[in-house]
């Protein structure tokens, strides 16, 4: 069985996960933290934004059934790629998005699929997603994993006071 890693930031880390857990060939989607400065972060540490992490999902999958160049397609229309401060009602540096390369076939279609995207005109502003290597990823505590799932009175009370889906209606349908 041939797995593949791929790790995004998109915001709360709550609504990434829904959106890539449904496709054939991936086999988990995980809910953590990367990017940051210290070692096994905590919700609390991240979310205080002084750890330095982003909130991420780490999602792996199949790429004889998915491949990488589909699931950036799902990836971008789950985020604001302007917004350089957080995402919709998230702010800060822990709610940025970024696509986070684990090989260089990665790090080329993540650029690729970033300069279409602005050549493409859909936004006005730069599309200010960046492209960095993987570091380590930690996964969050047990209860942010699969929280659709788990919670999804909370959950869906979340994502409609975010603005998140008016912004994917406006944007990307």
């Amino acid at each position: 069985m041939t797995k593949e890693i791929a790790t995004f930031a998109g915001g709360c880390f709550w609504c990434m996960v829904k959106p890539f857990d449904q496709w054939d060939g991936v086999y988990q989607v995980v809910s953590g933290y990367t990017g940051g400065h210290i070692d096994n972060p905590t919700y609390e540490e991240v979310k205080s934004g002084r750890s330095g992490h982003y909130e991420a999902v780490q999602i792996t999958y199949n790429p004889e059934i998915i491949q990488y160049q589909q699931i950036l397609d799902l990836y971008w229309p789950q985020i604001d790629p302007t917004d350089p401060d957080g995402q919709f009602h998230d702010r800060g540096q822990q709610y940025r998005t970024a696509i986070f390369y684990h090989n260089e076939k990665q790090k080329e279609l993540a650029l690729l699929s970033k300069e279409a995207l602005q050549k493409s005109n859909k936004f006005k502003q730069e599309i200010v997603t960046q492209v960095l290597p993987a570091s380590t990823f930690y996964p969050a505590e047990s209860h942010h994993q699969d929280f659709y799932k788990k919670n999804e009175k909370e959950y869906l009370k979340d994502r409609a006071k975010s603005g998140r889906d008016e912004f994917i209606n406006d944007y990307w349908k």
